[in-house]
C-alpha cells in the first residue's frame, strides 16, 4: 500500500550516450520500461516494414488463416539485422504479389468463360421455346432463328442479327425495357475484390449496322460485357463444350495457384506476430532517439527524461547492459537535475489495483506526491456498492459472474446465470419470530400467514414487553424474513437503512478529512494543520459526529436498562441551535442533554471564521516580518536558493506549496510568479464556504445509499409477487406450463434489470460518493500521468489491433 497510498518519488535525469552505442541502451531502457522522455518523429524504414507487416495481416485475415502466437518476445533486432529483416519481408511481399496477380489473371479468365457458359445455356433456352411456341408465328421464329429461317424459306438478309452479354442485376430496371434478359441463378465472383455479384443474361435483336453500331454504345454505357453467341443450334452446342472443357483446365489451375498461396500465407503467419514485435520495438527506438541532442562532435546522444528515485540503480544497470552488447567501451552518464518542474505521478499497480486506479484518474490524475484514494477505494466503492445493492442473492450472481471473468480472462462473454431472489424467498437460519402458538393449531401455514397480514396492528417491537412471539435471538444474517410480512416493514427499512447511510457518509467524509492530514505532514505544512485541519474536523465532528452518536446510542443499547428514552433524532439534532424553550418541548432523548448541546454549538460557530482567517493571516504576519527584515538589510531581496532536487522530494515544500517562498514586498512568489496576498484571502473564503456547505450537503448525498438499497427492494419483490409466484399458485400441467413462462420472464427481468440496470446504477452512485463526497475533502487531482518509454506499450496495440 506505501507505494500506492503516494505516488513514487520522481527526479529529472540527464542522459549522455555514445553514439554507437544509443541504440543498444535506448532498446534496453525499452525493455526496462521505468524512463519517460519526449517523442519525436518515427524512423522511415520502420514504418515502411510497419506497413509491410500490416499488408501481411490483412491478407492472412482475408484467407482466414489465424495468427501463431508462440508467447514468445523477441528482444529488439540490431541495427545489422535490419537488413536481412527488409530483404526478408520484401521477397516475401513480391512473391505474395506475383502469386495473387496471377490468381486474379486466372479468376478473371474463369469468370468470363462462367458468363459465357451462361450465356450459351440461356440462349439454347431461349431459341429452343421460341421454336415450340404456339403464340410465335413462323415469320418471327425465321426472324431469329436459322433454322426458323431455312424452314419458313426466308430471305438471308431479311433475317435479324443478335447481341448477347451479361450486366449487373442492380442496371437492369433502367436496361431492360429495350431486351430479353434471364437471370444467373449463382453468384459470381469478382476477381478484382473478391466480393460476390449477381449477374443476368441479356440478347437484343436488331436489323442493320446503324442499329448494331447503337446497340453496342448502349451496352458499354451500362458496362455490360458481351459475349459471341452463334446463330445455329449445332454452334452454340460445340462452343459449350469447349467452354466447359476449358472451365474444368481452368479450375484445376486456378486450385493448385490457390493452395500455393495459401501455404506462402501460413508460413508467414506463423512469423507475422514475431515481426510485429521486432518491427514495433526498431519503431519505437528510433522514435525515442529523434528526440535526443546531438553533441557537436557527432559522437554523444543528449536527453532529458524522468524516473523514479528507487529504479535509478536498475536503469543504470540496464544503461551497462546496452553498452555492453554494443561492444563500447566508454560508459553511460546518467546525472540527477534540480528542476521547479512539477514531475508525473507514477503509482505501482497490479491487476488487482490497475481497475480502481483507472477510476480514480478518470476524475483526474493525482497530483505529485499527493495521497491517492485508490488504497482506500479498493475497500469502500465494493462496500459502498453493496450497500446499494443490498440483495445477496443477486450479489453472489454477480460474484460467480466476476469469478467467470477472472478465471477466463480475457475470454469475456455475457453470462446469462439465473438464480431465485434469496432476500425475498429464501430463509436460511430460521425466523427469531414465532406467531403459530397466537393462532389455532390446525391452521395451515398459508392460513396463518393470511390472517397475519389481514391483523394491522401487529407491530415487530423487540422492546415491547407484552410480545411473547420474540425468542430474544436476532437473525444472524441480513433482515429476519419475518419483516417481509408485518404491518410496519416500511417504517422500520426505511428508518434502518436512512440511519445507517447518514452514519456510513458520516464516516467516509470524516476519514477523507483525516488523509488530508497526511498531505499537510508530508508536506511539512502545519499552518494548514491548525488552521484548515483542526476546524473541519471539529465542525464535521460537532454537527453530524453528534447525529451520529444519537443514532447508534438507542439502537446499542436497545432492550437494556440505560437504553435514552424514544425520541425524534430531527427533533434533536434542530434543538441544538434553539435559544428558547420551545411551548411543546419533544421528550429528551437522553438526560442532560441541554448542556452537551450548548456546548456543541459553541464549539461549531468559531470554526468559519477560525477557517477562513487563521491560516491568511498567519501568513500575512510572516510577509511582514519578511518585509521588515529586508529593509534592514538595506532592501535587498533574498534570492531562492536552487537545492538539489528541490521540488522532487517534497522535503522543501512550505505552506503555500511546492517551491513557494515570500520576498520583502506585498506578494508571495511561487516559482517565477507573484501571487497578491489578497487572492489567498479569497482562495481561503471560496474553500471555507465549499466545505461547510458541502458538509450538509455532501451528508444528504449519502442518503443516495438508502433510495437505491429500497428501490432494488422492492423492484425485487414486485418481480417476486408478480410474476415468479403467479406461476408457482398454478397446479397439474397448466402449472407447469405456468411457472416455465413465469420463470423464463422473471429470469429476464432479474437479469436485465435487477442485475444490469440497477448494478450499473449501483456502480455509477458509488463512483459519485466517492469523486465528490469523499475525494473532495483531500484530493485535488491536477497532476499528469508517467507514461515511461516501454515496449510493452507495442505489444499491446499490437495484441489489439488482432
Amino acid at each position: 500500500m506505501g507505494d500506492l497510498f503516494r505516488s513514487q518519488e520522481m527526479t529529472l535525469c540527464q542522459l549522455f550516450l555514445q553514439a554507437e552505442a544509443a541504440y543498444a541502451c535506448v532498446s534496453e531502457l525499452g525493455e526496462l520500461g521505468l524512463v519517460q522522455g519526449n517523442l519525436s518523429t518515427k524512423s522511415a524504414a520502420a514504418t515502411r516494414w510497419s506497413g509491410s507487416c500490416a499488408t501481411w495481416r490483412e491478407e492472412i485475415r482475408k484467407d482466414g488463416i489465424p495468427i501463431l502466437d508462440t508467447g514468445d518476445n523477441p528482444e529488439a533486432p540490431n541495427p545489422r539485422e535490419m537488413v536481412d529483416l527488409e530483404a526478408t519481408l520484401e521477397k516475401l511481399e513480391n512473391e505474395l504479389r506475383e502469386v495473387n496477380a496471377y490468381a486474379e489473371s486466372l479468376k478473371k479468365n474463369f469468370l468470363e468463360l462462367t458468363e459465357l457458359k451462361h450465356i450459351l445455356r440461356k440462349t439454347q433456352t431461349f431459341f429452343e421455346e421460341a421454336l415450340h411456341d404456339q403464340h410465335m408465328t413462323e415469320e418471327a421464329v425465321g426472324l431469329m432463328t436459322e433454322e426458323g429461317m431455312m424452314a419458313g424459306g426466308q430471305a438471308a438478309g431479311l433475317r435479324l442479327q443478335s447481341v448477347a452479354g451479361v450486366i449487373l442485376r442492380e442496371r437492369l430496371p433502367a436496361f431492360e425495357r429495350m431486351l430479353w434478359r434471364a437471370e444467373i441463378d449463382t453468384a459470381l465472383e469478382d476477381p478484382a475484390t473478391g466480393d460476390k455479384v449477381l449477374k443476368s443474361v441479356f440478347i437484343i435483336f436488331f436489323q442493320g449496322e446503324q442499329l448494331k453500331t447503337r446497340v453496342k454504345k448502349i451496352c458499354e454505357g451500362f458496362r455490360a460485357t458481351l459475349y459471341p453467341c452463334p446463330d445455329s443450334q449445332a454452334e452454340r452446342r460445340e462452343m459449350a463444350i469447349s467452354v466447359m472443357t476449358r472451365i474444368e483446365d481452368l479450375n484445376t489451375v486456378l486450385n493448385t495457384t490457390v493452395d500455393h498461396r495459401m501455404r506462402v500465407l501460413m508460413a508467414a503467419a506463423k512469423n507475422l506476430r514475431l515481426w510485429f514485435i521486432k518491427v514495433g520495438k526498431i519503431k519505437a527506438i528510433y522514435h525515442t532517439l529523434n528526440m535526443f541532442n546531438v553533441e557537436a562532435t557527432n559522437k554523444c546522444l543528449i536527453a532529458e527524461a524522468w524516473c523514479a528515485v528507487d529504479d535509478l540503480d536498475k536503469i543504470h544497470l540496464a544503461l551497462r547492459r546496452g553498452t555492453e552488447r554494443a561492444g563500447s567501451s566508454i560508459p553511460p552518464i546518467l546525472n540527477r537535475m534540480s528542476t521547479r518542474e512539477m514531475p508525473p505521478t507514477y503509482f505501482r499497480v497490479n491487476k488487482l489495483t490497475s481497475g480502481f486506479q483507472s477510476i480514480i484518474d478518470a476524475y483526474g490524475v493525482a497530483s505529485y506526491r499527493e495521497a491517492n484514494p485508490s488504497p482506500f477505494a479498493i475497500v469502500t466503492f465494493p462496500f459502498l456498492f453493496a450497500v446499494m445493492y443490498g440483495d445477496f442473492g443477486h450479489g453472489t450472481l454477480m460474484f460467480l459472474a466476476a469469478l467467470w471473468m477472472v478465471l477466463r480472462e480475457k475470454q469475456l462473454a455475457p453470462t446469462a446465470k439465473l438464480s431465485e431472489i434469496w432476500a425475498t424467498s429464501v430463509n436460511i437460519f430460521g425466523s427469531g419470530w414465532s406467531v403459530r402458538g397466537q393462532f389455532n393449531q390446525s391452521l395451515t401455514p398459508d392460513q396463518i400467514r393470511t390472517q397475519v397480514r389481514g391483523i394491522e396492528s401487529l407491530q415487530l417491537n423487540p422492546n415491547d414487553a407484552q410480545a411473547k412471539a420474540w425468542r430474544a435471538n436476532p437473525y444472524p444474517f441480513g433482515l429476519d424474513p419475518v419483516w417481509q410480512v408485518s404491518g410496519n416493514k416500511i417504517t422500520f427499512t426505511n428508518s434502518i437503512k436512512m440511519k445507517t447511510s447518514v452514519v456510513l457518509g458520516v464516516i467516509h467524509m470524516l476519514f477523507g478529512v483525516f488523509v488530508s492530514l497526511t498531505n499537510h505532514l508530508h508536506r511539512r505544512d502545519m499552518l494548514s494543520v491548525v488552521g484548515e485541519f483542526v476546524p473541519q474536523v471539529l465542525f464535521l465532528l460537532g454537527m453530524f459526529g453528534y447525529l451520529v452518536i444519537l443514532i447508534l446510542g438507542p439502537s446499542t443499547l436497545a432492550g437494556t436498562a440505560t437504553a435514552p428514552r424514544t425520541c425524534s433524532l430531527a427533533s434533536s439534532t434542530c434543538s441544538c441551535s434553539a435559544t428558547t424553550k420551545p411551548r411543546t418541548a419533544a421528550p429528551p432523548i437522553y438526560t442532560g442533554y441541554q448542556g452537551l448541546q450548548t456546548f456543541l454549538v459553541l464549539l461549531i460557530i468559531p470554526c468559519a471564521p477560525w477557517m477562513l482567517l487563521v491560516k491568511p493571516l498567519i501568513l500575512r504576519r510572516r510577509q511582514q516580518m519578511l518585509a521588515r527584515g529586508g529593509a534592514m538589510m538595506g532592501h535587498q531581496q533574498p534570492q531562492p536558493q536552487m537545492q538539489p532536487d528541490a521540488g522532487v522530494d517534497g522535503g522543501d515544500q512550505t505552506e503555500l506549496g511546492m517551491g513557494q517562498q515570500q520576498d520583502g514586498g506585498n506578494n508571495i512568489h511561487d516559482g517565477d510568479k507573484a501571487v497578491d496576498i489578497g487572492e489567498v484571502f479569497v482562495h481561503q473564503a471560496i474553500h471555507t464556504i465549499e466545505y461547510c456547505l458541502s458538509c450538509i450537503s455532501n451528508t444528504a448525498s449519502y442518503l443516495r445509499l438508502w433510495a437505491l438499497s429500497l428501490a432494488h427492494a422492492q423492484l425485487s419483490e414486485v418481480l417476486w409477487g408478480m410474476v415468479l409466484a403467479i406461476g408457482l399458485k398454478r397446479e397439474g400441467f397448466g402449472g407447469c406450463l405456468a411457472l416455465f413462462v413465469a420463470f423464463s420472464f422473471w429470469a429476464l427481468l432479474t437479469v436485465v434489470v435487477l442485475l444490469l440496470m440497477e448494478g450499473l446504477s449501483a456502480f455509477l452512485h458509488a463512483l459519485r460518493l466517492h469523486w465528490v463526497e469523499f475525494m473532495n475533502k483531500f484530493y485535488k487531482g491536477e497532476g499528469y500521468k508517467f507514461e515511461p518509454f516501454s515496449f510493452a506499450r507495442a505489444e499491446l496495440e499490437i495484441s489489439a489491433n488482432e
